[in-house]
Parts: C-alpha cells; sequence; structure tokens
C-alpha cells in the first residue's frame, strides 16, 4: 500500500516536506506523533478521500524523508505550525481542517489558534488543547527522583543513542507499551530519574494491535535513514513554544473541533490533564470521544471508530 500512495515533495516555510496528497476537494492535513510518519494515518486517508475532501499527509520536519535541520530552535511550534499552513499554500487552498495525534495535536490545536481565518475546524487526538506553566514537564525537581520521559528527552544524544542502539527493538517497545495491548499502568510505573526509556518495559513476543509486522517493518526503515534527533527536538521546544507565544495565553480555539482518545491512553493520566477544563479553552467543542480498549494509538488501533467519528465531524464542518 505504501508504494501505491502519491508522495509529494512540498516546499513549505523553508523546509521540503515528504507528503501523501491524495483525492480532490476541501483540504484536510493530517499530522502523526512521535514515534511514527504519515503511515500513522493509513486507515484514514481513503475514507476522507472517499468523503469528497483533499488529502494531505506530512511526514513532518525531522522526520523520514523529510527536512530535519540541526537547530533546535527549528522545532519550534511557530515554525511546526507555518510548515502547515504552507502546505495548504503549496496546495493551492486558503482555508484547510487539520487532525493532529500525539505531537501532531498540539501542532493541529495552535496551528487553529495563530491561524484563526484560515483553520475551518480541528481534530485533537490523544493530546488535549492545554498551556503547562514553564519548567513544569521538563525539569526533574517537579518529579522528584521519579523518571519522567519528557526530562530525559532534553539533553542532545542521550536518548537517540537509546533508541539507535537497535531500532528495530526500541520502536517494538515504545509501540507495544503505550498500545492498547499492553498491562494498564506499565509506562507509568515508577522508576529512577538516571533510568533510560526502555528500562522497565516489557518487550512484547506479540506487536500490539493495529500494527502488523509490514508497519514495523516500514517504520525500522524509514528510522535507520532518519534517526532520532531532528523528531526529537520537538521535546526540547516545549518551554520555548510557549516563552515565543505569549499572545495565546488564555485565548480560546473558537473553530468547531472535536477530540478522540483511547480509554486506555497514558496521556489521560499525565499530570494537569483535565478533559473537562479543556471544554473552557475550546468552547465549540462538538465532542470528546473515548474509545473503548484503545490505547495511545487510537487511529491505529481502532480505525473503523475513529473513521466514522471523524468523517461524520468533517463533513459538517468542510
Amino acid at each position: 500500500m505504501v508504494n501505491q500512495r502519491n508522495f509529494q515533495r512540498i516546499e513549505t516555510n523553508g523546509v521540503r516536506l515528504n507528503t501523501v496528497v491524495e483525492g480532490h476537494g476541501p483540504l484536510i492535513i493530517l499530522l502523526h506523533g512521535w514515534p511514527q510518519s504519515w503511515d500513522l494515518w493509513r486507515n484514514q486517508i481513503d475514507p476522507l478521500v472517499q468523503a469528497g475532501f483533499q488529502v494531505a499527509v506530512p511526514n513532518q520536519r525531522g522526520y523520514n524523508g523529510s527536512d530535519a535541520p540541526q537547530e533546535i530552535e527549528a522545532y519550534s511550534i511557530l515554525n511546526l505550525t507555518a510548515d502547515v499552513a504552507g502546505i495548504a499554500d503549496a496546495l493551492g487552498h486558503d482555508t484547510f481542517i487539520v487532525v493532529g495525534h500525539d505531537w501532531g495535536a498540539p501542532v493541529a490545536w495552535n496551528t487553529a489558534l495563530l491561524y484563526e481565518q484560515r483553520v475551518r475546524a480541528v481534530v485533537g487526538m490523544s493530546v488535549p488543547y492545554f498551556r503547562y506553566p514553564v519548567g513544569a514537564l521538563t525539569k526533574q525537581e517537579n518529579f522528584g527522583d521519579k523518571f519522567w520521559y519528557m526530562v530525559y528527552f532534553q539533553k542532545p544524544g542521550v536518548a537517540e543513542a537509546e533508541f539507535e542502539r537497535d531500532i528495530r527493538r526500541s520502536l517494538r517497545m515504545i509501540h507495544y507499551n503505550v498500545s492498547g495491548s499492553a498491562p494498564a499502568g506499565i509506562v507509568l510505573n515508577p522508576k529512577s530519574s538516571t533510568s533510560g526509556f526502555l528500562d522497565g518495559l516489557i518487550d512484547p513476543e506479540e506487536l500490539p494491535q493495529g500494527m502488523t509486522a509490514e508497519d514495523l517493518d516500514y517504520y525500522v526503515e524509514q528510522y535507520t535513514q532518519s534517526g532520532f534527533r531532528g523528531n526529537l527536538n520537538w521535546y526540547r521546544n516545549i518551554d520555548r513554544n510557549i516563552e515565543i507565544t505569549p499572545q495565546l495565553e488564555g485565548k480560546k480555539i473558537s473553530q468547531p473541533a472535536l477530540f478522540i482518545a483511547g480509554e486506555k491512553d497514558i496521556v489521560l493520566k499525565f499530570p494537569g490533564i483535565n478533559l473537562d477544563a479543556m471544554t473552557q479553552l475550546v468552547p465549540n467543542l462538538k465532542g470528546q470521544i473515548i474509545v473503548p480498549g484503545a490505547g495511545h494509538w487510537v487511529p491505529a488501533e481502532y480505525p473503523q471508530g475513529v473513521n466514522e467519528a471523524l468523517v461524520a465531524f468533517v463533513k459538517e464542518f468542510a
């Protein structure tokens, strides 16, 4: 299926993004998170095309075949959202709908805020809209002597070395341990601040629901080429993203919005996550869909339910 997709090398905001472009009609841009690629959305593309949309699915900057600048600040939220708007420009669309999962969700939410007149509707999956205080997620002192992966990711080269030591094992373990197939709570079990990311996680014999051996092979091939440096730089901008967008403090997302997450998604247990509070920041939120049995990778784990909700929503607000 990968070889049958229409890939375009889209120039946007000073970078070139390897982007799947399919269909005709109003534009929907699908944004993946970490450690993924456009392939996360493999089950959503065709239903959206059949519903009458043009669908653009980039490998975002730092990922697998797209440009990966070396500078950490190149991955700020201002650059990531400008990349999205530039995709719409390159494809000839003044307005678009944006959908994001994991790190793609904050990019989608912030694109809706920063390009308010261009974004017709927004969908976030897994990560609700929020703004943490600077340092809340990146300072070890906030987590005592317990491991917190966002702190671990801050120092360049450390996580890269761990993950690149055995890319297949790393990707297999990451995807399994936050999926709905994993035992409850395995990722958030306390471990020392001196631990590595993979320490204490399960190295499974089976792949999680929603991932085939072919899918894993494709990810391994992509990350063998790209490495992890560029995509981990996204985490190194968490505080910078707040500091450079003071104009967004207290600003509400005005567009029609939808939130989808898996019932077992560990993000819903993160510090400060409150789905009820999101309705204050996203007053036009049309629904919060929690998919039974699904973990973090909800578009891949339960595509039928996600597709039904997604297609119904975007058709209403196209």
